[in-house]
């Protein structure tokens, strides 16, 4: 850089801006010290960059969650939220570098100049271990009382909610719940889909997958049906686990949606496909993702951040 400004009668720091695209140098003076760089073939040692403005201009996203042949890395579940973020980070110049928790110990994602965390973990224990980092980040997930941390999630209390007065309306009263409420965001789904069984008068029953999978969904639901046999709905905590319980129902030789309703949560498109047709509740995954990226870039500039909750509504289909 001292050389191209001494070829070019100018300072160093005028170099650098006009390199940067600052408007602070002339425009004339700039194309012709970016053409003085070209002729002598200057390019930004971008190591050395990061390193003097401490950044590595990437953000680590750490997906919390166990793929298996029937819950996919591909699903819309991480791949939406991960959509979303690649297309802002992008736009914004930043590279994205995708790992789970256990490659915290990576260099590179410990020298990652923010973290953003897709999923909270059992009690919480991802969120807690992704902290010991000490990297700015944002989680999606459910908002928790005092938590320090940024989160982004969907309004999963609604959600539960719309669940259960969809069954109401539908005249269900022998009502059961699938998911492991060790979620932060599966407990809220069933805290509001408590709330309102509860002013009916109403109470569910209780079965905990051992997985968000359909496999688990389907055991889980199987349980249940032993103990409440006459069950006339069912709200599961994703659409995977749905699609168990409508598999369950079938080998049980109740049909769906004549003897039980059942209801998914995310709305992904194997909902859509599914037959029947699986009723969900939907929450924008991509526009999520989008503000996990916006919010993690606000906290590596140092501006004051807050979570934030986006709506959710019932997609009602043929179960």
């Amino acid at each position: 850089m001292a050389d191209l400004a001494r070829l070019a009668g100018v300072s160093a720091i005028t170099v650098s801006r006009a390199l940067a695209g600052s408007p602070l140098v002339n425009p004339e003076t700039a194309t012709r010290i970016k053409a003085i760089a070209e002729a002598q073939g200057y390019t930004f040692n971008v190591s050395a960059r990061n390193l003097r403005l401490r950044s590595n201009r990437t953000v680590a996203v750490i997906v919390e969650m166990k793929p298996s042949p029937d819950r996919r890395m591909s699903d819309p579940y991480p791949l939406d939220l991960l959509g979303g973020i690649s297309q802002e980070l992008a736009s914004a110049g930043y590279c994205v570098l995708l790992s789970t928790r256990a490659g915290g110990d990576v260099a590179a994602v410990r020298g990652a100049d923010a973290v953003i965390l897709l999923g909270q973990g059992a009690h919480e224990d991802a969120v807690a271990a992704v902290a010991r980092w000490r990297l700015p980040m944002v989680v999606w997930g459910a908002p928790l009382p005092g938590a320090a941390q940024v989160t982004v999630g969907s309004d999963n209390r609604r959600g539960g909610a719309l669940a259960a007065e969809r069954f109401l309306a539908l005249g269900r009263h022998r009502i059961g719940f699938l998911g492991d409420t060790a979620h932060a965001e599966v407990a809220a789904r069933l805290a509001g889909f408590e709330a309102v069984l509860s002013a009916h008068g109403l109470k569910a029953a209780h079965a905990k997958p051992a997985a968000f999978t359909v496999a688990a969904g389907a055991k889980a639901s199987h349980a249940l049906l032993e103990r409440h046999p006459q069950a006339d709905a069912l709200f599961a905590a994703s659409d995977l686990l749905a699609i168990g319980a409508v598999r369950a129902l079938t080998e049980r030789g109740r049909r769906v949606p004549e003897d039980v309703s059942v209801i998914g949560y995310d709305d992904t498109p194997l909902a859509a496909t599914y037959v029947p047709a699986l009723s969900s509740v939907h929450q924008n995954l991509h526009e999520g993702g989008v503000l996990l990226a916006r919010k993690a870039l606000a906290l590596v500039e140092g501006r004051e951040v807050a979570s934030e909750t986006l709506p959710t509504n019932l997609v009602v289909r043929a179960t």
